[in-house]
Parts: C-alpha cells; structure tokens; sequence
C-alpha cells in the first residue's frame, strides 16, 4: 500500500537524521513511556477485560507490571549496554586495538499476538527503543481495544515517523511484510512464523521468531503433588489457557497419576469456585473461531473434570482430560485454551523419548525432588526455558532470555537480550600510524616460518 511505502521513508529520513541513535534520547523516550503507561493504567485494565475479560489483577500482573519493570531495568543498565566494548586483539595485528560498537539495525517492524496484547506489544517495543531503532508495530486485530489504548499511547507520545502504530487484519500484515524492513520481531503462531520468515527472505530481513507449540509437564512419583497441582493450575489456566507458554499436557509417573488428578481437581475448584462459567475473574476465549476450535478439541476425549462452556461470554471451563493418548486431537496442535490433558509414563527415560520424538517446544515444566533425575531431564531434552518446581514464572525477569529453539521459535528477548536483539554489533579495529609491520606484504619468500610462529 502507498501509505504504508510513504510511512517507512518517513522512517528511514527520520532514522538517518540519527537523533534516535543518541542514548539520552533513547533514555527520555522510556521515561516517558513509562510514566504514560503509570498514568493509563486503568485504561488498559479496561481494554483488557473488554478483550480477554481479564481481572484487574490478570491484567496487571501478566501484562503492565512486566512491561513497568522490563523499562526500569532497561533504564538503569542502557548506558552500560550501549556504550563501545574494547575487546583483545590477536598479537598477529599489533600494533592495533579493538572494539565493538552497538548500533541499531534501522527501521524495525514488531507483529503481535492478541493473547497478552499489552505485553507481548511493548516489551519488543521497549527493546527496540532501547537499541536507538524506529519501529512499525503492528498489534493484532483480534484484540481490538487493547490495540486502540497502544496506538493512542503511541501518537501520544511519539511522532510517526519515528513509531508508528498499524491497525488492521490480515490484509494490513500482509501488505507490511511485502516492504522492506531492517529487523523483524514477530510473535504468534508457528504457521504464521512461516508466512513471516519467507517474506522477510525475499529482503534478506533477520527475524526473531517468538511460537509456540505443545510444551509438557513432567510430575514424577517425587513431586509435591499438592504444590505441583497448585502451580500448574495456575500456569495453565492463567488467561484461561490462552499463553504461549502454558503447560500444553502432563507426563505424570503412572504410579501417582490418580493421586495427581485428583489434586489438579481439588485445586481448580479452591482457585475458580464450583461454577467457573459465573466466575467474574476467570477470563474468555477471544472470539467466537477459538471458542468452537477448543470445543471441537474435547470430541472423544475422557473428561475427568470440567468440560462446561457458554457460548454467549465465551467462557470454557478448565477442563481435565484423562486416558489420553498422542492419537487424540487434542494432542495434534498447540491447545491454548483451558484443556489439560493427562497422559501417563512408567520411568523417567520413557517421558524423555515422548518429548523428544516430537518437535521441540517452547517451554518445559518438570517436578520433581529427585536432583539426579532433574540433571537428566535438563541435559537431555532441548526447550525454549521453563521452570523446576513451576510453570511460566520464567518468562517474567529482564534477566533471562526469553524465546523458543527449532520450531518453538528464533532468537530471545528481555532485558540485555531485547537490546542484543534490537542491535547490529559492528566490529572495528584501530590500526596504529606508527609502525607497519612488513610480514604480511608481497614478496612472501621465507616469510612462512616466522608467521607460524606467531600465529
């Protein structure tokens, strides 16, 4: 679209004008969008429980208070990070030094889903600040009113062509990935990464790729079943379901499967009450399409626990699923709804081939109070993070990266890691003026042994 060609040479004038690559500019921009964000909170609380139905504390918990904190600790370390590093250099170039010098990619566009649309918005947009680039972001149009209160902060504090805000659906992604953009930061679903990394190929763009997929919970016989319960209730039916990084199903040791279940239950009933569907708390699937999706995701399946659902608030309640087996639908794609399936495993190896005869997934949860069996899990299966003794926790610090591996997804944010993501390192070496050493000049003769020697 002619706007949108305009919009990115608005930008890249902007971006050469390099007032955005100044660190105290970098710094007042997040200062100010900090203190908006403080001054909206309410705003955006509203704009999330008319999306998700997500409680003031939902709301501020998973989404504005990890984006509050994800600036302050960018604040506190930016000058740090973009400041040159003097590296060594190898005797072979002496005399001479080395550095390395952080810049910004350039104009940048960020994608994001409508899950925790807040969050998975501003935190990309924070690293991509941080790291002195201009950015397009384009937030997802199934969270409607969230995406009103982002482009409102955004005209509010930024002018265009420096971020920009586009609204709209498929039509307006689609017509973005055909331009040419310096870094791509896109966040959403493994089938629509695909889409965004063969566009970006045809510009030679680098991506990061934020999926998602099937990610498993391992209880073994000696886990603290009551607190494993406890947690992965929580875990899984935070945004009734709808999280990236929810634990997908269970891999419980068969010998205490039952006793498992039945705390899972007990627990959702103390968390949610006995009508869930009635719980002014408990959060909505997004729209109707996802609704039926996890619905048709139950047919044949043994439910244990759960299984209400009303189409009019298009609530599904958090929903047990036992004597599953990988052949159930359920187990053929990511849920991301309130469904838990249970599957069992009589040893430890066996759950670790399960995992990984499969793609490898975004995240893992694996309780236990066995160190050994806990150093096995850890050594042998690859994942994009998870937690011992919890579930999703480990995406909420600045001091970890966050992202997939192999079909999970590509690169990592949070913290140093959203400016690393955000930022070109450009290698220069500083030659002196005062000796020029001959060796490496033509005529070479009987230069060989004495480059051996010190190189």
């Amino acid at each position: 679209m002619a706007e949108y060609k305009d919009m990115l040479h608005a930008q890249r004038a902007y971006f050469s004008k390099g007032e955005c690559k100044d660190v105290d500019f970098r710094i007042r921009q997040l200062k100010n969008l900090h203190l908006w964000i403080c001054e909206h909170e309410r705003e955006i609380m509203d704009a999330l429980y008319r999306d998700l139905n997500k409680s003031p504390f939902e709301a501020y918990a998973t989404e504005i208070g990890i984006v509050k904190e994800e600036i302050q600790y960018t604040l506190k370390h930016l000058r740090k990070w973009a400041a040159p590093k003097r590296v060594k250099t190898p005797i072979t170039q002496f005399p001479s030094r080395s550095f390395i010098y952080p810049e910004p990619y350039g104009v940048v566009l960020i994608m994001s889903p409508w899950n925790y649309p807040f969050q998975l918005t501003v935190a990309p947009l924070v690293g991509a600040v941080c790291a002195g680039n201009c950015a397009v972001v384009k937030p997802s149009a199934y969270s409607p009113n969230t995406t009103r209160v982002i482009a409102k902060m955004v005209r509010e504090l930024f002018p265009a062509e420096y971020i920009f805000v586009v609204e709209g659906g498929r039509e307006a992604n689609q017509a973005l990935l055909d331009e040419k953009f310096d870094y791509i930061f896109f966040t959403g679903s493994v089938t629509v990464g695909k889409y965004v990394m063969e566009k970006a190929a045809a510009h030679l763009t680098p991506v990061s790729l934020e999926l998602g997929g099937k990610s498993p919970c391992i209880v073994d016989e000696t886990a603290d079943l009551k607190l494993a319960a406890k947690r992965i209730v929580w875990g899984k039916f935070l945004n009734s379901g709808q999280t990236c990084v929810a634990p997908d199903y269970i891999l419980v040791q068969k010998s205490v499967k039952d006793k498992l279940i039945k705390q899972i239950i007990k627990t959702i009933r103390k968390m949610y009450g006995k009508d869930v569907l009635s719980n002014e708390e408990y959060p909505k699937m997004i729209n109707e399409k996802h609704f039926d999706r996890v619905i048709g995701l139950m047919e044949g399946a043994h439910i244990a626990a759960g299984g209400e659902s009303d189409r009019v608030s298009q609530k599904i309640a958090p929903t047990v699923l036992d004597q599953v087996t990988w052949e159930n639908p359920v187990m053929q794609e990511e849920i991301f709804g309130p469904l838990l399936p249970v599957l069992a495993f009589y040893d430890l190896k066996e759950a670790v081939q399960m995992i990984n005869a499969r793609p490898r997934p975004l995240a893992l949860y694996y309780f236990t109070k066995d160190k050994k069996r806990e150093a096995k899990v850890l050594k042998y299966i690859s994942y994009g993070g998870g937690c011992i003794n919890d579930t999703v926790v480990h995406l909420a610090t600045s001091y970890m990266p966050f992202g997939g591996v192999g079909s999970s997804g590509m690169g990592g944010y949070h913290g140093k890691d959203s400016f690393d993501t955000f930022t070109h390192r450009k290698s220069v070496m500083k030659k002196s003026l005062a000796i020029d050493i001959p060796i490496r000049y033509a005529p070479f003769k009987n230069k060989l042994a004495l480059l051996k020697k010190i190189q």
